[in-house]
């Protein structure tokens, strides 16, 4: 590669000009647009069976619109959870990406993903411990940026 403000030879622009076409010819070429595809459908479809399970339990149970939203995420957390338990949500992690990690059963999955390869360590110490792994910093965090904000909405109510 040339320094400084050295001119270029008609032999080295040639070398440079294979160069590059050869890295162009061997690069491997973006695939983003369909991954973000992909992920886009899975994760429509991830909320469309939520939507699903929120209409059956409405028809099914009567749930009211807060009994509702308690019923999906319970629901799709267990179906997240049993998913991964059965090997199916890494799979489907693998062709989704992003679209498989957004939605609560993305949540589910994370927590129950360490413990499923940990269990061979016991229910205690292997399953029971590897649980908390991811769950405990974000439920600590959740917890803990809820107070925060309620404080800051106690003060600016306080303030009117």
């Amino acid at each position: 590669m040339p320094s400084g403000n050295k001119k270029l030879t008609r032999e080295e622009k040639r070398e440079r000009a294979r160069y590059l076409a050869m890295v162009n010819e061997r690069m491997p070429r973006s695939k983003t647009l369909m991954q973000c595809i992909i992920a886009f459908a899975v994760g429509g479809a991830i909320c469309c069976i939520g939507q699903l399970v929120g209409d059956l339990g409405s028809i099914m149970f009567s749930l009211d619109e807060k009994t509702r939203g308690a019923f999906i995420s319970v629901v799709m957390i267990f179906l997240g959870s049993f998913a991964t338990g059965l090997g199916v949500y890494d799979r489907l992690g693998a062709v989704a990406g992003a679209g498989s990690v957004i939605p609560i059963t993305g949540f589910a999955n994370s927590i129950v993903a360490p413990a499923m390869e940990h269990r061979r360590e016991g229910l205690v110490m292997g399953v029971g411990a590897q649980l908390f792994t991811i769950a405990g910093p974000v439920l600590v965090y959740g917890v803990t940026s809820s107070v925060i904000v309620g404080i800051i909405a106690w003060i600016a109510a306080m303030c009117k």
